[in-house]
């Protein structure tokens, strides 16, 4: 076995690993906070809460969703900075939220997700939040005279872009939580550490 695998395999390390993001998502909700970058600020809040969620409700601190799907999340934090990147990382942002909620549910509560389902569970949300700021960037054009979008075109290439990157994570949840570390073992796992 690989150190690499063993790092990762390694449950106590990725328990670790996992707190250590939260904390990165703490620092970042208080650094967008600060830096007048609201809606980034809500989602790293929004991450850190669902990420703790199952460590709470167990009394635990060994419940904690993988690494890796905490890194998945923390990605788009670090690449909103890129300007070209903003909108591209927004709903990379939405689509690793909506996996983490799905990984959650699958691992921590009664509810059990077929692959099918947990893709279009991810598809749909991502979907869905882009529909919302796309009507909210519209409304803001043609109300308040704000230029979100340039026309009609701009605005269902934004819900192309939203739709391709739900689809990329839905199908990367199934590949890898699925098939290389089934989301079951997080929660079976944890009884081990205690």
């Amino acid at each position: 076995m690989s150190s690499r695998a063993s790092l990762v395999g390694d449950r106590r390390v990725g328990v670790a690993i996992a707190w250590l993001l939260v904390g990165f998502f703490v620092l970042t909700a208080v650094e967008s906070a600060a830096t007048d970058a609201p809606l980034w600020a809500l989602f790293a809040v929004a991450v850190a809460v669902v990420a703790l969620i199952p460590a709470a409700v167990r009394r635990s601190r060994t419940a904690m969703p993988p690494p890796e799907l905490l890194a998945l999340a923390a990605l788009p934090a670090v690449v909103r900075r890129a300007e070209p990147y903003t909108q591209f990382a927004g709903y990379v942002a939405v689509a690793a939220l909506a996996l983490l909620v799905a990984v959650e549910l699958d691992a921590f509560t009664e509810v059990e997700m077929t692959a099918r389902f947990a893709v279009a569970f991810v598809v749909i949300t991502t979907l869905a939040v882009a529909g919302l700021r796309t009507i909210t960037g519209f409304a803001a054009d043609r109300y308040l005279g704000t230029a979100y979008f340039a026309d009609v075109a701009d605005m269902m290439w934004d819900m192309v872009l939203a739709a391709a990157v739900g689809v990329v994570a839905g199908v990367a949840f199934e590949l890898y939580f699925r098939r290389h570390t089934p989301v079951a073992a997080v929660a079976s796992d944890e009884e081990g550490l205690e």
